[in-house]
Parts: C-alpha cells; structure tokens; sequence
C-alpha cells in the first residue's frame, strides 16, 4: 500500500520515502542503476549532504546498494510472495482451557539436542557475532581490579542502585516515566513475566494472550496452573482489538493480558500507537492487568523510538517487562520489570522466588549502556539485522512453492511463513532435522492446534552462504511435500 510522504519529516527521509515507494511498486527494478549523487542534486534541487542521507536510508532498508565505480543500484525486491492473511478473528474465537504445551515442547527440545550439529533457524537471537563481547569483557575486568568485592559480596537487594538510575533515564524513550525505586531486577524477561502473572493471578484463572503466541508464555502459564484464552492477532498489527474487546465483554474472569506489542514472537509485527492506547483503555476499563512484554522494541526499524504500552498507563494498570538478552548480552541474563500498583507484591515475589541478582552484570551493563558505544551498538545490530531479513526473504520468494504467504518483519530476525495446504510442520520439522537444519513448527505456538501449516524461521548468524544453502534446501522440501499434498487430493 502506497503512502503519501509526510511533510513533517526531514527532506532527505521524504525523498527515500519517493524511491522506496518506486522500488516495492516496481517501477524501479532489481538491477536498475539509482541517478548519480550529482543528478540527484540537480533533479530535486537538494544539497550533497541530503541527497546523501536519502541514499543511506535507502541502504540501510536493503533497497539499494553501492558497487564500487559504478554508483548505486536497487537491489532485489525483498518479497515477492504474498504478505500473509489476516485472521477472522470472530471464527477464532475460543473457551479459555487450561494449557498442555510443555511435553510436546520437551519433545522437540530432545530431538534437537540429538542433532547438536544443525544449523539453528529456528530461535530468535542474533549471532553471538553482532553483539559487543569484547567491549562488555573489557568493562568486567576493569570492574573487577576496582570493585574485586562484587564476586564476594551480596548484591543490593532491589538491584544495582546505578543500572536502575540508568533505566529509569532510559525508559523515558519508551514514552514513560519510572523511578528507579519503582524497578525490579529479573534474572532476563521470562522471570519478569512469571514474577507480574503470579502477582495478579491464582491458580486456574483465565489469562488472554496473542494468537500464535511464543511457546514458552504457553509453558509459564502451564507451570502456574493458568487457563489461556487465545486472541487472534495480525501479521501487519498485532492483537486484534476487535477480538480483545469482543472477550472481555463475553469472558467473565479474565484477570490479565499479555502482550507483544514490538515484533511479536513469532508474527514479527508492531503494533500502531492506537492500537496500543486502545488495549490500555479497554483492559484498564475491565480491571484486567496489562503485562507488556517488550525485550525488541529496540530492535524496530522505525525514525522515532517506538512507545511501549506503558506510556499510556495512567493508573498503574500496566506492568513493563523486558531484558536485554535479544539487544545486548543474552548470556547475561538480565531483565527488569515496572510493576505499576502491583510493585510491592512483585518485590516480594521476587525475593521469595530467586533472591537477589548476581550484581558484576549488572555493574558492566550499567557502565555500557551509559557510553556511547551502546547507541552504536544497537546502530549496527539493527543495521546488519536488515541486511539478514532482506536477504532471507529473498531467499523464501525464490525457495518457497506457490502458494506460500509471509509478511516481511519490521525489525528483528524472525519471519511467520503460512505453507502452502495440505503441508504440515511437523513433517517440515522432521524433514528439516534430517538436513541438520532447525526450524519450529507452527503447532508449537497455540494450545489449541492451530498453526499447523505454519513454521518460524529466523536469520541464522553471519553466514549468509550457509542461509542461503539451508533455505534452499527447506524451500525444496516444502515443495516436494506439496506435491504430495497435491497428488494425494487428486487421488481422493
């Protein structure tokens, strides 16, 4: 769909706007040659310095690239399969049922280890390669030879006094406001979300969550005893409003909702501003406790830094989780929650269930995130991540059989690809390992055996050759077992 520039917006990004637009309607094509830096200038009457920022934007979306001595050329459009179908929320509509996830889950994560050897396109972290390794280990040596007492001593009890002041500051990009007092510290963001579900909730109430939804939400709500009750959401927008609100209205007892409203695993959407606002509204209206999970909301591509669900909290509805395992340092495992008027219990909670957190991480990521080398870190993730998703979708168009749906991510590294019918993913899974290639299967992500013509697939690290070979190949399997599907129709 084709949008009209923005005045508001500086001149360079209103320019790229007019490319992009040219370059996914296809009047500019793969191959065509992008006027030279002087032609441009002459032909929009624009400075070196715009005409060059205009061409960066295009770069850094992967719709042009620059080949030495010969100028700029758009590259390959990025899709050219249908963009996935939007759900009828109103037929999937479901009873809330107590969820049985975790075995068919433990199943999957026992084949895998079988195979340790396969290329892994089926989780939703980057390649140790794109985060700051050596940049984190240089600021924990220093922070030892001045603090040696950190392996030693007990950490404070609410966390690092200077990490929280720095999320706090931090969080005013987010759109809201929070004292460092107000922070919790969780061992990474799956911690925060099982610390707000065990602070509004008890055993065998009702919980409303995203349709697909990451499986292992399905599994915290498994191990706490929760009934769930799947809300349709969209590839494009996220959890449907029409459906959230068609629930509350219809379902008496739901006591929270937990949402994704940046790059949903796995749909890979963000959810519009209104949208957001609109889930606030509607759930602060029913009494029903908001718990925002948000660990990529700085992996979005977008000119201003998207607002979490949060920012539209006026009475403390909305608890904020998120880590920074998918931006900065998974293997440190931190993450920190806002608990609105549920603060004190989940302190507590906190407290009864893990303790206090190991506080040399904490100490390090407080330094980094402070420095400027952070900005640019989360600059070149986003950057090199975009490159990843252009080149992987190239590759599913060119792969995939007829029939096959996706729609491009906005960010991230995951994408939600609909097989074509008769294809299951389970036999995609199966297949795939056998090839040493990991994939996830559509049915791991609902309670309620849906998705079974869905798979995950995610940009694998920074071996673009090995992608390319390993999409293939997936591509090759989903057509042969198309084919099948096809034959065994005719023969019925």
């Amino acid at each position: 769909m084709n949008v009209l520039p923005q005045r508001n917006q500086p001149l360079y990004r209103q320019l790229a706007g007019q490319y992009r637009r040219s370059i996914e309607s296809g009047v500019l094509r793969a191959g065509d040659r992008m006027p030279s830096m002087r032609a441009f200038m002459r032909q929009h009457e624009v400075s070196l310095a715009t005409a060059t920022e205009s061409y960066r934007v295009l770069e850094r979306e992967a719709l042009i690239e620059a080949r030495p001595r010969e100028g700029y050329f758009v590259r390959a459009i990025a899709s050219t399969l249908p963009a996935a179908r939007e759900p009828d929320w109103q037929e999937a509509q479901a009873e809330a049922q107590f969820v049985g996830i975790h075995a068919s889950i433990s199943a999957l994560v026992a084949r895998w280890q079988q195979v340790p050897d396969a290329l892994n396109l089926g989780g939703v972290t980057a390649a140790d390669a794109l985060f700051p390794g050596e940049a984190l280990q240089k600021i924990a040596v220093r922070t030892l030879r001045h603090r040696p007492d950190l392996l030693t001593a007990p950490g404070h009890e609410r966390g690092d006094p200077n990490l929280r002041a720095v999320i706090a500051r931090r969080a005013l990009a987010a759109g809201f406001t929070v004292h460092p007092d107000e922070i919790v510290m969780t061992h990474g963001g799956t911690e925060a979300v099982n610390l707000a579900l065990r602070a509004v909730t008890q055993p065998g109430d009702t919980v409303a969550v995203e349709s697909p939804c990451f499986y292992g939400l399905l599994q915290v709500l498994e191990s706490l005893g929760l009934r769930a009750l799947e809300i349709p959401a969209s590839p494009t927008t996220g959890l449907s409003i029409e459906a959230l609100d068609f629930a509350l209205r219809q379902q008496a007892g739901v006591k929270a909702l937990v949402v994704v409203p940046h790059l949903q695993n796995p749909l890979g959407c963000v959810m519009p501003d209104a949208h957001k606002q609109r889930i606030v509204e509607l759930c602060t209206e029913a009494g029903v406790a908001v718990i925002e999970d948000d660990p990529y909301r700085e992996l979005v591509e977008s000119e201003t830094p998207p607002r979490a669900l949060k920012s539209w909290d006026t009475q403390g509805c909305v608890i904020h989780c998120t880590s920074f395992n998918k931006t900065l340092a998974p293997g440190m495992r931190v993450g920190w929650m806002a608990g609105g008027r549920w603060h004190s219990r989940i302190a507590m909670l906190k407290f009864a269930q893990s303790r206090l957190n190991e506080p040399l991480s904490q100490a390090v990521l407080a330094e980094f995130l402070q420095s400027q080398a952070h900005e640019r870190h989360l600059r070149r993730l986003r950057e090199r991540l975009g490159l990843q998703r252009a080149r992987m979708a190239q590759g599913i168009s060119a792969s995939f059989p007829e029939g096959t749906r996706f729609t491009p991510p906005s960010g991230g590294m995951a994408f939600w690809i609909e097989l074509p019918a008769g294809v299951d993913s389970m036999a995609m899974f199966d297949a795939a390992l056998a090839e040493r290639i990991r994939i996830m299967p559509g049915t791991v992500f609902s309670n309620s055996g849906r998705f079974e013509r869905f798979i995950r697939v995610s940009c694998p690290g920074p071996d673009p050759q090995s992608a390319d070979a390993a999409l293939a190949r997936i591509g090759a399997i989903a057509h042969r077992l198309a084919a099948l599907a096809s034959h065994s129709a005719r023969l019925s």
